[in-house]
C-alpha cells in the first residue's frame, strides 16, 4: 500500500468490502481466545477424573500457551514468506484435528500434548491474523476502529470459553470443552476464501533459527516451573534455564548473521516498541494467571458449579470491553503511556483487592467488584500498547512484528500461571501438600473436616499468588514510564 493510499484513507473507518475478511480474521481470534480459557473451567472436573496432581494440572493449560507462544515467531516467519493465507489455512486445520484428539483424550497425558498441538496450529494462525489487520487497515481511525474489534473479539472469546466450557462441562463433558472448536476452526477455515495473500517478504525459512527460539522459551518456562516446584537448585531446573541462556544466545547471534532474519532485531532497537513487547508479557501474564487462579477459587473454596463459575466470570469481558472504547478514543489525543499507566495501576488495585479473599468471601461484594476492576486496568493497558509495538513498521515486517507482540502475550500467559499457580501451590503446600487433590478426595466421600482444612488451605495460596501479580504490575507500570516515550500512537513507519 503506497503512502498516498495511507494518507487518504487515514481517516476512513473499515469500508463494506473490508467488513467480511475482518469477520473471518476476528472470528479466528476468537477461536484462538476461546482456547485460552476455555479449559480452565474443566479443570477440576478433569482433575478428578484422571487424579491429575497439583503441579501437573497447570500444565493442561500452559501446554497450549506455551506451544502457542514458543513458535509464534515461527509462525509469523512462515506466513511472510509463504503468504499469510495459506500459513493461516494450515494452522486452522492443525487446531482442528488437535482439538478432536483433545476431545477424545483417554489421559492427562495424551490431554497435554493435544494441548500442545493445538498450541502448534494457533502460532501458525495468530500472527497472520493480526499481519492482516495491519496490512488491510491503515494508520489512524481505520486501524484503531479495527484493531478495537479484535481487542473485543478477545474479550469475547474469553467470555465465550468461559460460558461455553461452563455449559458444556456442566451438561455434557469436559471433553466437548476441546471438540467444539472443530466446526468452528472448519468454519473459519472455509471463510478464509475471502483474505488476499498480501506481500511476501524476502530470504529463506531458516529451521535452526526457530529451534533455538522456541527451544529458549520453552526451557525458560519449564525451568521457572521447575525451580518454583523442586527448588531453584535442583540440577534440573539449573540445566533448563542453562539450556535457556544458551539457546537465546544462540539465536540473537544468528539473527546478528543473517541477512533476512527471523527476528530483525531493528524492530527491537526503539526503546518504545521493545518496551511495549515488555510490558505486554506482563500483561499476557495477568490475564491468564488470574483467570487460571479464580476459575478455581470459585469451583473449589465457593463451590460454584462449572455452569455458575462461567456465569460468574462475566466481568471479565465487560471490564476488557468497556475499557477499550475508552482507551481507543484517549490514544487519538494522548501519548500512549498516559493511557496504559492508570490502566496498569488499576489492574494492580484490582489484583491487591483480590489478595484479600478469604473462604467465606462474598462472590457478589467482593469477588464481582475485583474482578471487573482488574480485567478493565488491563485492557485499558494493552490497547495503547498493541499498538506502539506494531504501528510504524514496514508491511514485509508486519508478520514477524504481529509475531513478538503475540509471543509477548503467549508466553507471559504460560510465565504466569506458572509462576502464579506454583506460589500459590507451595503456599498451601505448607498447610496442606496437595491441597487440590485431598479437596476432590473429601468431597467424594463427603469428609467436612477435611474439606475445609483443604479449602483454607487453597485459599491462602491464591491470596499470596495474587498479592505477587499486584507486584508484576506495579513493576510493569515502571517500564512503562521509563521506556514508552512516544508522544502519539506511531502513524509512520519508524523502522
Amino acid at each position: 500500500m503506497t503512502s498516498h493510499t495511507n494518507t487518504t484513507m487515514a481517516t476512513a473507518a473499515p469500508g463494506p468490502a473490508q467488513r467480511l475478511p475482518l469477520l473471518v480474521v476476528a472470528t479466528a481470534q476468537l477461536m484462538l481466545v476461546l482456547d485460552d480459557t476455555i479449559a480452565n473451567i474443566a479443570l477440576p472436573s478433569i482433575q478428578r477424573q484422571f487424579g491429575v496432581p497439583d503441579s501437573v494440572l497447570p500444565w493442561i493449560i500452559n501446554a497450549y500457551v506455551l506451544a502457542f507462544g514458543s513458535l509464534l515467531l515461527f509462525g509469523g516467519r512462515l506466513g511472510d514468506l509463504f503468504g499469510r493465507r495459506r500459513v493461516l489455512r494450515i494452522g486452522l486445520a492443525l487446531f482442528s484435528a488437535a482439538s478432536l484428539f483433545g476431545g477424545l483424550g483417554v489421559n492427562a497425558e495424551m490431554l497435554i500434548a493435544s494441548r500442545g498441538l493445538q498450541g502448534l496450529g494457533a502460532a501458525l494462525v495468530a500472527p497472520n491474523v493480526l499481519a492482516l489487520i495491519a496490512t488491510t487497515f491503515p494508520m489512524g481511525k481505520a486501524r484503531n476502529a479495527a484493531m478495537a474489534v479484535y481487542a473485543a473479539m478477545s474479550a469475547v472469546g474469553m467470555t465465550i470459553g468461559v460460558l461455553l466450557g461452563g455449559v458444556l462441562t456442566g451438561m455434557l463433558s469436559w471433553r466437548w470443552v476441546f471438540l467444539i472448536n472443530v466446526p468452528i476452526g472448519l468454519a473459519v477455515l472455509l471463510g478464509t476464501r475471502t483474505l488476499a495473500e498480501g506481500t511476501r517478504g524476502r530470504g529463506k525459512l531458516a529451521t535452526v533459527d526457530a529451534v533455538s527460539a522456541s527451544g529458549a522459551l520453552f526451557a525458560l518456562a519449564f525451568g521457572i516451573t521447575r525451580g518454583g516446584e523442586q527448588g531453584w537448585a535442583d540440577p534440573m531446573t539449573m540445566a533448563a534455564l542453562g539450556l535457556a541462556a544458551v539457546l537465546a544466545g544462540v539465536f540473537v547471534w544468528l539473527q546478528m548473521k543473517r541477512e533476512h532474519p527471523m527476528l530483525p532485531l531493528r524492530l527491537l532497537r526503539h526503546s518504545n516498541r521493545s518496551g511495549s513487547y515488555l510490558v505486554v508479557l506482563f500483561i499476557g501474564a495477568g490475564l491468564m494467571a488470574t483467570y487460571y487462579l479464580l476459575t478455581l477459587y470459585m469451583q473449589q473454596v465457593l463451590g460454584f458449579s462449572p455452569v455458575l463459575a462461567g456465569v460468574a466470570s462475566l466481568p471479565v469481558s465487560v471490564g476488557i470491553v468497556v475499557s477499550a472504547g475508552i482507551s481507543t478514543r484517549l490514544v487519538e489525543h494522548l501519548a500512549p503511556r498516559l493511557v496504559a499507566v492508570p490502566g496498569l495501576v488499576i489492574a494492580a488495585a484490582g489484583m491487591l483487592w483480590l489478595s484479600a479473599l478469604s473462604v467465606g468471601s462474598s462472590y457478589l461484594w467482593h469477588v464481582l467488584p475485583a474482578l471487573f476492576v482488574t480485567y478493565f486496568g488491563l485492557g485499558m493497558g494493552f490497547m495503547p500498547l498493541t499498538l506502539t509495538a506494531v504501528g510504524g513498521v514496514d508491511e514485509s515486517d508486519a508478520g514477524v512484528a504481529s509475531a513478538i507482540l503475540n509471543t509477548a502475550q503467549q508466553i507471559g500467559a504460560a510465565l504466569g500461571v506458572s509462576v502464579l499457580a506454583t506460589i500459590a501451590s507451595i503456599t498451601s503446600s505448607r498447610t496442606l501438600p496437595d491441597a487440590g487433590r485431598v479437596l476432590s478426595a473429601a468431597t467424594a466421600s463427603g469428609d467436612a473436616a477435611a474439606i475445609e482444612r483443604a479449602t483454607a488451605a487453597l485459599t491462602s495460596g491464591f491470596s499470596s499468588a495474587f498479592m505477587a501479580a499486584a507486584g508484576m504490575m506495579l513493576l510493569a507500570t515502571g517500564i512503562v514510564l521509563a521506556m514508552v516515550r512516544t508522544p502519539r500512537a506511531p502513524r509512520a513507519c519508524a523502522c
